[in-house]
């Protein structure tokens, strides 16, 4: 059995779960997510858990087992507590606004780049510390939104000018030698 899949999802309280053969809906305080998984895995909710059990021991349903109990526990943490991804805008005049919802970039362009939420995403800006805290309830879009804002001027190895995860390190090269 998968270590990941055979845990069961605890329910919490004010979040409402919905299994319909294959397809699970989970509604709570942040908002609702839908998602149908294979056909192959069951979904039995049992005493306030949520089981995943696989019909046989293929490698296919070995590898849907895992997947499918965490993209569940996934979408009942979102929904319930939601998740977030910071990023830092590092560079001399580089900057992040807000205006109304859309977030508002200075990177260095002959433009502001405005970057428009979608559904679910929200922005929180700290101009003194220069973070972007991208939140929202659905983990997967939560992520795209991060690597699309970091896409627009990603870090460079020289000086470390543009946007990062807080967490991640950039690997510095040494510049010209120059003379001796």
């Amino acid at each position: 059995m998968s270590r990941v899949g055979r845990m069961p999802v605890e329910i919490p309280k004010g979040v409402d779960v919905e299994v319909k053969g294959s397809s699970v809906r989970v509604k709570g305080s942040k908002g609702e997510l839908r998602r149908t998984f294979s056909a192959n895995i069951s979904i039995v909710i049992e005493d306030g858990k949520i089981i995943v059990q696989r019909p046989s021991d293929e490698a296919q349903d070995r590898a849907m087992h895992g997947l499918t109990r965490s993209l569940i526990n996934n979408m009942i943490v979102g929904v319930s507590q939601g998740f977030e991804k910071v990023l830092e805008v590092n560079g001399v005049g580089y900057r992040a606004d807000l205006d109304g919802k859309k977030l508002v970039l200075y990177l260095g362009f002959s433009h502001p780049v405005v970057f428009e939420p979608p559904e679910g995403i929200s922005f929180e800006v700290d101009t003194r510390t220069r973070l972007i805290k991208v939140s929202g309830y659905d983990k997967q879009v939560v992520g795209q939104v991060a690597a699309d804002i970091r896409k627009i001027r990603p870090p460079e190895p020289y000086k470390g000018k543009g946007i990062r995860y807080i967490d991640e390190t950039i690997r510095r090269k040494a510049g010209k030698a120059g003379k001796v």
